[in-house]
């Protein structure tokens, strides 16, 4: 962590907040090759399964998982809750995904997201995510939001299914 950022660890996954923009930064390694990372980023059926906390499944109502697509997923929560995502994939490739991405509870709040993936070697690889959004206090919203329990939550099942060889 630099001077720049203020982080936070989360079991294996490190979030750092830029002190200079508003962006969210996050880091961690996995027990894959850089192939199974982008085919969990990419693939649909694979993506609902570990995305988000363990408290909540997904449903997937669009994924065009290729430059120039776009996705919706929804979150169901076990009460009958309901939280919308969607975004358009600006650029797709093995090594790197750019897209942008919204949650539709506030539908101006939009983020462009570049996630990297860096072969480690030995079947291991390190993913890389940033976030910038509008503004700091909607970064710092996202920080307090608890999204480091859906990190964190869906982070551990895509290591299991990694793990099992569903990926």
């Amino acid at each position: 962590m630099t001077e720049r950022s203020e982080g936070m660890k989360r079991h294996s996954t490190t979030i750092e907040a830029d002190r200079a923009l508003p962006i969210i930064r996050m880091a961690r390694e996995f027990l894959a090759t850089p192939e199974q990372l982008f085919r969990a980023h990419t693939d649909a059926e694979l993506f609902k399964q570990w995305v988000g906390p363990d408290t909540m499944r997904t449903r997937i109502d669009h994924w065009d998982a290729r430059t120039g697509g776009s996705f919706r997923f929804v979150s169901l929560g076990g009460d009958g809750s309901e939280y919308a995502f969607r975004g358009c994939f600006h650029e797709v490739r093995p090594d790197r995904i750019v897209q942008t991405f919204t949650f539709e509870g506030d539908p101006d709040g939009v983020a462009l997201e570049t996630l990297w993936v860096d072969d480690l070697g030995n079947g291991r690889s390190r993913l890389r995510t940033q976030s910038l959004v509008d503004s700091f206090e909607s970064r710092d919203a996202w920080l307090k939001s608890g999204m480091e329990i859906g990190v964190e939550d869906g982070y551990a099942k895509l290591d299991r299914m990694l793990a099992d060889g569903t990926v």
